[in-house]
């Protein structure tokens, strides 16, 4: 059975879409959806929006009520074929049908743009994909995000691409756009952060088809791994190219590659285990049975396999619809607090969000392809990576070397912590383990990692918690205070 195209009355009106039939009235609540319905990465919109068709269904079967009447959802869907300007465009065309909601987009490119559209009409809106941080840090308290964003991406892939794949040599090409320059940058960062070497940085753009210039220029520098920030209908021809040109490296991408597309894309030019790529979301063990499940059912409905975040819109919706239940309205003014307090276990996991709209403890699942399918490496918990530190700059430094240091308490706060760095690696670049002197150092993200080149086997990290990753301390600056 495949689900059936929703049919939106032109007859709907009034602000929360009530529209009265005979001697009954029910409450049409209008969910709108955006996403690349056409162009190269079509195949993602369109998974997007069976997930959300799948979830209008769901609800609907339900029979819900909202200030006691009964309440009819309806999808309205919108193509930004992954361009900022049509994006937009569709942004708008949502508000003037005055949609309860959004879910969408799927780029961070487009997804951005439109945030301030939805957040000046109040209307709350709900990412499935987008990981570019910008998205929620903006201020807006209507903007949500249910999957993990480019700094826990990045940052995860960088380290791994160094502490596991041993990669001595690592070039980096991106799309230009906000997603793949974006996970592209924090890549970087960690590779650094992790004493990895970058050989070279390219870019090209997400219409691109031939990328010769650019990798003969990275094969001059022997890179052992190359990573490409962007989506898996530029990543697909890019490894042909590179097997053609005789580049054998490794492969290493975001969520945007992550598909299951990325075989067929690739054709003869992927080698088992040859590309590892990162899925900004996933589930643990207790919920791999009941995600299974899901996809069997999806695939059921709709004939097709899920290809990455179908689920996570499906959740999306249900998280927006049982915000709307606990406010009994459809009203975004109404729901919006309820919203920003959700608690929700979906198919894909738990979903909170902490103050800016990001989702809390989120997941990474990392991924390497055999025999043309998708093959799990390991998926990675974020709660660990729980409490983020308190910075005294909006900039974002490179991140200092892991410390697999032991700490303690030494505050009432759960921090500072105390690190004896003449019992583990060097937690900061550049800094030589020397036992008597204790300093304190400061969190900051202005990127100095040197202590004034004291010697130092103690340091003192002043802030609330542990960022992202509990092994790494990025950002340090440089005020000493002897102890």
């Amino acid at each position: 059975m495949h689900l059936s195209r929703t049919v939106l009355s032109a007859a709907l009106a009034g602000a929360l879409g009530v529209a009265a039939t005979g001697a009954w009235a029910q409450t049409v609540v209008k969910i709108g959806h955006v996403g690349p319905m056409t162009g190269a990465i079509a195949h993602l919109g369109k998974d997007n929006e069976l997930g959300a068709k799948l979830a209008i269904e769901d609800l609907n079967a339900k029979g819900i009520k909202l200030g006691g009447q009964a309440v009819k959802f309806e999808l309205l869907s919108e193509d930004d074929g992954a361009d900022p300007k049509q994006g937009t465009s569709a942004a708008t065309k949502l508000v003037d049908a005055k949609v309860n909601g959004v879910i969408g987009h799927l780029n961070s490119g487009t997804t951005i743009p439109a945030s301030k559209i939805y957040h000046d009409a109040g209307i709350p809106q709900i990412s499935p994909s987008a990981t570019n941080p910008k998205y929620t840090l903006q201020g807006f308290k209507s903007a949500f995000r249910v999957v993990a964003h480019d700094g826990q991406l990045g940052g995860t892939l960088g380290r791994y691409a160094v502490k596991d794949l041993k990669s001595k040599n690592i070039a980096i090409i991106d799309d230009r756009t906000a997603y793949g320059q974006g996970v592209a940058d924090e890549f970087q960062k960690a590779v650094k952060a992790a004493g990895g070497k970058v050989v070279g940085r390219e870019f090209t753009n997400d219409k691109a088809t031939d990328f010769n210039a650019i990798l003969t220029k990275l094969k001059g520098t022997k890179p052992d791994l190359v990573f490409y920030g962007g989506m898996d209908a530029v990543a697909g021809p890019m490894l042909r190219q590179m097997k053609q040109l005789g580049i054998a490296a490794n492969f290493m991408g975001g969520d945007g590659i992550c598909t299951g597309e990325l075989a067929k894309l690739a054709g003869d030019g992927m080698a088992d285990s040859q590309v590892v790529c990162a899925e900004a979301g996933g589930v643990t063990k207790d919920k791999e049975a009941a995600m299974n499940a899901w996809r069997a059912r999806f695939k059921d409905k709709t004939g097709q396999d899920v290809q990455i975040y179908a689920p996570y819109v499906y959740d999306a919706i249900m998280v927006m619809a049982g915000a709307m239940q606990k406010a009994n309205s459809a009203d975004p003014k109404k729901y919006l607090p309820e919203l920003q307090k959700t608690s929700f276990d979906g198919v894909t996991g738990k979903i909170a969000f902490d103050p800016k709209g990001d989702i809390k403890d989120g997941t990474l699942t990392l991924y390497t392809y055999k025999a043309g399918k998708r093959e799990v490496i390991k998926v990675v918990k974020q709660a660990a990576a729980a409490r983020s530190l308190q910075v005294h700059s909006a900039e974002s430094g490179p991140a200092s070397r892991e410390a697999s240091c032991q700490c303690k308490k030494t505050g009432a706060f759960g921090c500072p912590f105390r690190f004896s760095l003449s019992k583990c690696a060097s937690a900061l670049h550049g800094t030589q383990a020397a036992p008597g002197v204790n300093h304190r150092v400061g969190v900051q993200g202005n990127g100095r990692n040197t202590l004034f080149g004291e010697p130092l086997s103690q340091i003192r990290v002043i802030g609330r918690a542990l960022p992202a990753d509990p092994h790494v301390l990025s950002g340090f600056a440089t005020r000493l205070d002897r102890t």
